[in-house]
């Protein structure tokens, strides 16, 4: 059986986490922006950061485990 968690999370927090898409962190205007569809360097650093953060929360300290098959 193969451990799927790991793959969603990964895909759920990439799809949440695309800056400029839902949310950008730090926005051009403001510190927040939501769907903008733009993006800059910055916001990509801390997006990669946040990202990370979560990923390692998740998979590491939770333990997301999901078993298809």
């Amino acid at each position: 059986m193969a451990d799927w968690g790991p793959v969603f999370v990964a895909v759920v927090l990439f799809i949440l986490l695309t800056p400029g898409l839902l949310v950008q962190i730090p926005g051009r205007n403001r510190v927040v922006e939501f769907g903008n569809f733009q993006t800059s360097g910055v916001s990509i650093l801390v997006h990669s950061v946040i990202y990370f953060a979560l990923i390692c929360i998740f998979l590491l300290a939770v333990g997301v485990h999901m078993y298809l098959g």
